[in-house]
């Protein structure tokens, strides 16, 4: 999967380029977990998120949160990641099937490892 900007890809190239050979490959790895999160949430845009979707997700949202929310609106919410990640979830389109479809069997074990990790720290 690449970035689907040419000016994304050729930036990504030169900082993967001017770092130190022994830190390339662990950014670059880091950056193509970016790339397929970022093309995941993108998805979003096909779905066209919902009113209904927005109501349904302020729900399961804290108290403050959710008046927050309320208060920025339906239209300046589908920006918003959780939201989206509702909205895909909610249409069977997974986030962790997506990331294990869309990464190589190294940089998936990789991904589950860092998200292991920061549930650790959580």
């Amino acid at each position: 999967m690449k970035y689907p900007n040419k000016k994304q890809r050729e930036a990504i190239a030169t900082i993967i380029a001017d770092l130190p050979e022994d830190q390339r490959e662990e950014r670059a790895r880091l950056l193509r977990f970016a790339l397929v999160s970022y093309m995941y949430h993108k998805e979003t845009e096909i779905l066209e998120p919902t009113k209904t979707d927005f109501e349904e997700w302020l729900i399961a949202l804290p108290k403050d949160t959710r008046n927050n929310m309320e208060n920025l609106g339906f239209e300046l919410c589908k920006d918003i990641i959780s939201f989206n990640r509702y909205v895909l979830e909610k249409n069977d389109i997974g986030m962790s099937e997506w990331m294990k479809k869309h990464l190589s069997e190294d940089d998936h074990i990789a991904y589950c490892k860092l998200i292991e990790d920061r549930k650790k720290l959580d």
